[in-house]
């Protein structure tokens, strides 16, 4: 399985995307809204969960790593947890280096993702969990038609501080529609 956009290649992990997983999950600018710094055996752990044959049945995730047509450079990885049953749902989740954000390559890659999910999976919803504060992802989400469907206070800690999670969601109906 492989996604073609007009810049990118999106392909399964394979174990030639550590070192790279590795480094995002070690960039602070990658993490600063997603998490505190994960040890190593964490970030390995991480990996090797992602690796190996995937179905939209399973209990893990779908990650792709994110691939510049232009110079065949890694610049992220995105994909979803699948929640098939009994749910039908899929979250969302992306990362992205911060030399390539800005770029409109977040949102093409995860237009991508969510056709994806819809169109090849027939998921009947897609959601996302985004930490408020973080205004990129949040009008990234909201510009491919996601709505704000709720925020849950003080629901995660992040360096020490409770924050918020902005809850987003998108219908498999609304986006066929877009």
């Amino acid at each position: 399985m492989q996604i073609e956009t007009q810049r990118l290649t999106l392909k399964p992990i394979s174990k030639d995307d550590w070192e790279f997983f590795e480094e995002l999950h070690q960039s602070s600018g990658v993490l600063k809204y997603v998490s505190d710094p994960f040890t190593e055996s964490e970030i390995s752990e991480r990996f090797n969960s992602r690796l190996g044959e995937w179905k939209k049945t399973s209990n893990q995730w779908l990650t792709l790593t994110i691939i510049e047509h232009a110079t065949g450079n890694k610049i992220g990885v995105t994909g979803f947890f699948p929640e098939w049953e009994p749910y039908q749902q899929a979250e969302l989740g992306f990362l992205l280096s911060p030399k390539f954000q800005g770029k409109g390559y977040g949102k093409e890659s995860t237009k991508a993702v969510i056709e994806y999910a819809f169109n090849q999976c027939n998921f009947h919803k897609v959601i996302a969990t985004v930490t408020e504060g973080n205004s990129p992802s949040f009008n990234l989400l909201k510009a491919l038609g996601f709505t704000h469907e709720g925020t849950i206070r003080d629901n995660f800690k992040l360096g020490g501080n409770w924050c918020n999670d902005l809850k987003l969601g998108l219908l498999n109906h609304e986006y066929n529609a877009i």
